[in-house]
């Protein structure tokens, strides 16, 4: 009997001390629980008053004509005078943008200036008033496993919020439907990062915004990307004071290390391609060199998402000014001078020809590597519509046009004012020299009335018909 009075004492104390420590970590689970609550709420209570849900205009040319589409995007205020931040490929080639701010006014912005080649547009509101804006933090010091929110417009619907942690803190990533990435590495959340929400910014919990909105993974689920605020403040103070941001350009395409050799100890960094007619092309570097050094200071790139950082640095060379660089060719080193030029836009002007059915743009230095096209000299056409003239008389998207009437084209500006001519003297006729990929070819531009005059009837009807479709 007196064991079993023991025996229940002892159980007795042991229940009573098990709810006691239960009942601590329920009470600690929900302080922490708040804690975070109140820390998220904070964080966005800092930001909500200066987001931005977009809607701008963009022209797009496709199939040889000029549209206007609308768009939806994000954006966040970064001073009181009123400058925002969004991606470039929210904005595009559009002058003016529609904003719609927290207390839901609606306000157009100017277009200020943009970048593709981080993916960076600046905005700027009416100067009237003063605007809430955000603090910007240092992403350098974003660590993986930090909480952190998105915020923007997914599909629209603005002032979202969606919460995620860092996954990856400089993520490497190639070119992607017309957003390119040669100067960043990007932050990886897998806070939801939808359409709409690009432009929008990514915020610790201490409420400072430490990345722009970029990119999502098609096809998975909550893996977005944000560009690192501390390269979008470089960007972006060179927008507002120019309008733009000047980089030199050598004509060299880097790739890391570890695609040519598994040796972890040989440094530098292959070049994997230079471009024609660039100044590194002139001084003879070529494909397969390895560059060591740059003015004697060493040059490194192991794996790809050491690539940026070594763009940056010979972007950020003084245009004009001549650089040693030290190459390895073979079991040889050897030190180059070169002198940089001016980074080219990443797209020339792009312009409708409505008279002739076609779009063509400025031939810019990446058009040139990706197109592979030898020269800048000419126009590129981007786009002939089914049944226009041009169609008819054979011209094709993808051809430059080098001549028009035996005159040398070197760019848009001066084919436009030959084309004009041209148009208002009702000129019957106009030959072009065209290049089509390695061979050249003349193109003869006819009205449309010789057009219909030297084509079966019914064929012409066809054509028509196809046009009016379009």
């Amino acid at each position: 009997m007196k064991n079993i009075k023991v025996s229940l004492k002892l159980f007795i104390s042991l229940f009573a001390i098990l709810s006691s420590l239960t009942l601590l970590m329920g009470c600690s689970t929900l302080s922490n629980g708040g804690v975070l609550q109140s820390q998220v709420l904070k964080a966005k209570s800092k930001v909500v008053p200066a987001l931005v849900h977009l809607n701008p205009i963009k022209p797009v040319y496709t199939l040889g004509k000029k549209e206007e589409v609308i768009v939806i995007g994000s954006g966040f205020i970064i001073s009181a005078d009123g400058y925002i931040v969004t991606n470039e490929h929210v904005v595009g080639e559009s002058k003016k943008v529609k904003c719609i701010l927290s207390d839901k006014r609606e306000i157009d912005a100017e277009v200020v200036g943009t970048d593709p080649f981080t993916d960076i547009a600046v905005l700027k509101l009416p100067s009237q008033e003063k605007y809430p804006f955000v603090i910007m933090g240092n992403s350098d010091n974003v660590q993986t496993g930090e909480m952190v929110i998105a915020m923007g417009s997914p599909h629209g619907l603005a002032r979202s919020v969606s919460m995620g942690i860092i996954s990856m803190t400089d993520r490497y990533l190639e070119d992607q439907r017309g957003v390119i990435s040669v100067f960043n590495n990007f932050i990886q959340t897998d806070a939801a990062i939808n359409q709409g929400n690009s432009g929008g910014p990514l915020v610790n919990l201490k409420g400072e915004v430490i990345g722009i909105n970029s990119r999502m993974l098609v096809g998975a689920e909550n893996v977005g990307f944000a560009i690192p605020i501390n390269t979008a403040k470089e960007v972006v103070e060179n927008i507002i004071k120019n309008g733009k941001i000047n980089r030199s350009w050598l004509g060299l395409n880097l790739q890391e290390m570890k695609a040519i050799t598994e040796d972890p100890n040989r440094q530098g960094v292959v070049i994997a391609d230079v471009e024609m007619d660039s100044p590194a092309y002139k001084v003879g570097i070529r494909s397969g060199d390895i560059l060591k050094q740059v003015n004697e200071e060493p040059v490194h790139a192991r794996f790809q998402e050491d690539l940026p950082v070594i763009r940056r640095r010979l972007a950020h060379l003084e245009i004009g000014k001549e650089v040693e660089l030290t190459i390895q060719r073979g079991d040889k080193e050897e030190k180059i001078k070169v002198i940089p030029d001016v980074y080219s836009p990443y797209k020339g002007q792009e312009v409708e020809f409505s008279e002739w059915g076609f779009t063509a743009s400025d031939i810019t230095n990446e058009m040139m590597r990706r197109l592979r096209i030898p020269s800048r000299n000419g126009i590129y056409i981007s786009g002939v519509q089914d049944g226009s003239i041009a169609k008819i008389s054979g011209l094709l998207a993808g051809d430059v046009i080098l001549e028009i009437e035996s005159q040398q084209v070197k760019n848009l500006e001066e084919f436009m004012k030959i084309y004009r001519q041209a148009i208002d003297k009702k000129q019957p006729r106009i030959l072009l020299f065209v290049q089509r990929g390695v061979v050249t070819r003349y193109v003869l531009i006819k009205n449309i009335k010789d057009i219909k005059d030297e084509q079966p009837a019914s064929k012409i009807v066809n054509e028509e018909r196809s046009t009016t479709h379009e």
